[in-house]
């Protein structure tokens, strides 16, 4: 047991942790029945001109407005990005948040956290560790299952086995801490050194928690030939989902194949929320009720 805490607290002091390739892989893909079983929702990240600070002052919004958008285009679910939230949000704030949500009828199927656990700098890291916590605190009022997380970039001063190693490790730190409060942690193919469904893969089978999976993030593969079938790789770990209506290929924008990349869903067993998350150019009030009656059709 000493061990174990020793490699689960001490990626933030030594290098030995960093670097330990002895311990087992923890997580395989999940065993689960196919078709999966999927619910719509939407990500708040959708109406980020229209939400965040200093945006566009036209048709402001706030949470509890982005909630009622929801109900009102027949969504039973929404991601409450925490991006959004006031600066000075309390536990009264976040009460009457999931007391408009429950009396709405729509649940809330998720929220978002920045950090990089990748950071050379373990300063850094712990600040983003309590900020993970003070989220996960939120969240656990709000009645969220689950929280999307990033890993961060990688660096020229370390094999990116070590990166990778790092990060996992404070994964495990953050995990160790969401299980206690019943929440799951999923980490985003964003970028970084999750650009590659291999590298994401290999960080999460190196975390030793239940409550850790994948956010599977259709339009994040940027820069592969087939992103689909990166998408295919990571499915498997699924533990929350995001669709977005673009995808790369080569760097490319092109639109995306909703019904392929919901059978890729399906086709792992995956069953959930897949929440839309729109960043096209078109205006977000036109496109997103076109794209989420789509999503629906698809779904039924």
């Amino acid at each position: 047991m000493l061990r174990r805490d020793l490699l689960r607290y001490g990626s933030l002091l030594s290098t030995i942790a960093l670097t330990s390739t002895s311990k087992a892989f923890a997580i395989d893909a999940f065993q689960r029945s196919a078709p999966g079983r999927l619910r719509l929702s939407l990500a708040a990240y959708s109406m980020r001109k229209y939400l965040a600070p200093g945006g566009n002052e036209s048709r402001r919004l706030d949470l509890f407005d982005f909630v009622d958008f929801c109900r009102e285009h027949g969504l039973d679910g929404t991601e409450l990005t925490s991006y959004y939230f006031p600066p000075d949000v309390d536990d009264d704030y976040l009460f009457r948040l999931r007391r408009h949500c429950h009396l709405a009828g729509i649940t809330i199927s998720g929220g978002a956290i920045r950090n990089d656990y990748c950071s050379l700098d373990s300063e850094k890291v712990a600040s983003d560790l309590e900020h993970t916590k003070l989220w996960i605190d939120r969240y656990a009022l709000l009645g969220a299952p689950v929280i999307r997380i990033f890993a961060g970039q990688g660096n020229d001063q370390e094999p990116l086995s070590t990166t990778l190693s790092r990060c996992a490790r404070n994964c495990e730190i953050a995990c160790e801490y969401a299980a206690k409060k019943g929440l799951i942690l999923a980490l985003e193919n964003h970028g970084g050194v999750t650009a590659r469904a291999d590298d994401l893969i290999e960080i999460v089978r190196q975390v030793d928690s239940p409550a850790f999976g994948i956010n599977f993030d259709s339009g994040n593969f940027r820069g592969t030939e087939d992103p689909y079938q990166e998408l295919a790789k990571i499915a498997p770990y699924a533990v929350n989902a995001q669709i977005k209506v673009e995808i790369q290929v080569d760097g490319k924008k092109q639109e995306a194949d909703l019904k392929r990349i919901l059978e890729i869903l399906r086709s792992a067993g995956y069953s959930g929320w897949v929440a839309l998350e729109y960043e096209a150019t078109e205006e977000p009030w036109e496109a997103i009720p076109r794209w989420l009656s789509e999503l629906k059709k698809l779904l039924d």
